[in-house]
Formats: C-alpha cells, structure tokens, sequence
C-alpha cells in the first residue's frame, strides 16, 4: 500500500472529488446527458452512429489528456471527463444492440465481466479500490477505466430492465433508485464502503438512463415528452451551475483569510 511518504513523493493530489451530495447529484444528471446527448447528436443533428462515435470519442480523449495533466481534482476538468465518458460509454452500447445486433443479455455480461477484471487488476497492484486516495498514474488510470465500463455496463442493464425486460422507464426510476437507497442504508449499517460506493456507482447509470428516457420520449413510449434537446440542455445547465458552486466554494475555502 503506499503510504503518505509515497503519496507525497509522487507530487498528486487526490484526483478525485468528495462523495458528497452534489457528487451523486452531478453524477446522475451526467448519465442522464449520456443518454439523451447520444441519442440528439446521431438522430437530431444528423451526424450517424459512426461519425457520432468518432467525433464523441475525440473529444474525450482530450478532455481524459487534460484531465491527466492536473496535478489535483479541478471540478470542470473532471466532470467535463465523466459527461463525455457517458456519452461514449452510452454509444458503445448502442453500437453493439443496434449496429452488430449484440444481444443485451450478452453485453450486460460481457461488461460485467470487464469491469470485474479492471477491479481485480487494481486490488492486485494496488491493494485498494478506494477512490480517496488516486494519487498515482496507474490508480487514476484504473479508476478511469473503471468509469468508463460503469456507463458501458449501466446502459446495457438500464436497456435490459426497461425494454428487454418490459419494465418501462417509470418502474425502472423506481426500481434503480430503491436499489441505490437500499446500498445507502447497507452502507449506514456498515456495509464495506468502498463496495457500497462502486455498487452505487454503477446503478447510477441505469437509473440516470431511465430518467432520461422517462422525460424525452414521447407519450406514446412512455415518456413524457421534453425532447433530447430540452432534456440535454436543462440537465447540461444544471450540471454547470452544480460545478461553478463547487468551484467556487473551492476557491473560498482555499483562499487566505
């Protein structure tokens, strides 16, 4: 395990924000941003699945380069990251189910099965999961790859729920989040914490994905209708004005008095 010796040594800060209520707040809205912004960039402006995917996935290889370069968690940089990795983790499912026809049962394994391996691969090296303490390259590197899988694995199962399955985006809300509030109480009765976060983590997903279909598709499918674009720009505003406060609060704190 490294120690504070080793984490000062390797000239980081923890990467990662606090896991307070705007974390999970940010967190949910972003998710349901993957899942609209996807569909409004291939559907509504036009662009495909295939120049979607390339034009996604450019942008957040820049965005994780700049994220990489910071010393410390700076808000807009980091979530920047997280929207656009649920964007493209939203896309690879897609292309999956609906370019090559991947069945949804499969890939909710498959991803299940990746993610599984990225977190026996980190406890291996590293010795924790824990995401207080991403103060080195390779525990950032996994902990990124581990987000990434958790949007692939929370839209595959979110999809599996609510249309393989039949539940329809109203049930799925509800069963996505109980499930979450049930992992919160387990966590307050003293369930491993570290399990309890990334168990929430990754229903996160689903339950952001549920939401955002739940309020952009029309009646006739359920939903109730805002739109991609409406949906994706209030959840985007919210997303700012949710990570301007914590800037900005950063800042206060920070700052000499």
């Amino acid at each position: 395990m490294l120690t504070q010796a080793g984490v000062r040594r390797t000239g980081m800060m923890n990467k990662v924000p606090e896991v307070t209520l705007s974390f999970w707040l940010i967190k949910i809205l972003s998710t349901t941003v993957g899942e609209t912004g996807a569909d409004y960039l291939a559907v509504n402006i036009g662009l495909g699945t295939l120049l979607t995917d390339a034009v996604s996935l450019c942008v957040l290889l820049a965005a994780i380069i700049c994220q990489l370069r910071q010393p410390r968690y700076v808000p807009w940089v980091y979530w920047l990251s997280v929207v656009l990795l649920s964007v493209v983790g939203t896309q690879v499912t897609d292309l999956l189910t609906d370019g090559m026809g991947v069945s949804l049962y499969l890939s909710t394994a498959v991803f299940s099965v990746l993610l599984a391996t990225v977190f026996l691969l980190w406890y291996w090296r590293e010795c924790t999961l824990s995401i207080h303490t991403i103060v080195t390259r390779p525990r950032e590197l996994f902990y990124w790859a581990a987000i990434l899988l958790t949007f692939a694995l929370g839209t595959a199962a979110g999809d599996l729920a609510t249309e393989a399955l039949g539940l329809g985006f109203r049930l799925g809300v509800m069963i996505f989040g109980g499930l979450i509030a049930a992992i919160y109480a387990a966590y307050r009765f003293g369930a491993n914490p570290v399990w309890a976060f990334w168990l929430a983590y990754i229903l996160t997903r689903p339950l952001g994905a549920s939401l955002g279909d739940l309020l952009s598709q029309s009646p006739e499918y359920g939903g109730i209708g805002w739109g991609t674009v409406n949906t994706s720009i209030v959840f985007l505003l919210v997303i700012a004005g949710l990570v301007a406060f914590i800037s900005r609060a950063r800042a206060t704190t920070s700052s000499p008095t």
